[in-house]
């Protein structure tokens, strides 16, 4: 292989590797600056096999979250090669209530009968 080409070495999923807790803390602080009330899950997910970062954010839009970290989190993955996902979520209430809302604007027909 010569030195023009790109070989990609996938890097293991291991939580305890210094470059993947690096880049999970350098995105918390990302997530922290713009939403200081965020809380996090980290857990080891499988498709993709990975490190998943989940901030849970009380916001009306998660695109508002994920604007704060895709460029770098790109950089993480591509150029560093690390299994490194984030997925936002919502705190259970806020999700519940968003679902209300939805079901309240559905047709009547289609809401379900008990």
């Amino acid at each position: 292989m010569s030195t023009d080409e790109f070989e990609y070495r996938p890097i293991a999923p291991d939580p305890a590797d210094p470059r993947i807790q690096a880049a999970l803390t350098e995105l918390r602080e990302l997530i922290l600056r713009r939403f200081p009330t965020a809380t996090f899950t980290v857990y080891r997910g499988e498709d993709p096999g990975g490190i998943y970062l989940t901030p849970i954010v009380d916001v009306e839009d998660l695109d508002e979250v994920a604007e704060v970290f895709t460029d770098r989190l790109l950089d993480i993955q591509i150029e560093e090669g690390l299994p490194v996902y984030v997925v936002p979520d919502l705190p259970l209430e806020r999700a519940l209530a968003q679902m209300r809302e939805r079901a309240g604007r559905l047709p009547h027909a289609l809401l379900p009968t008990t």
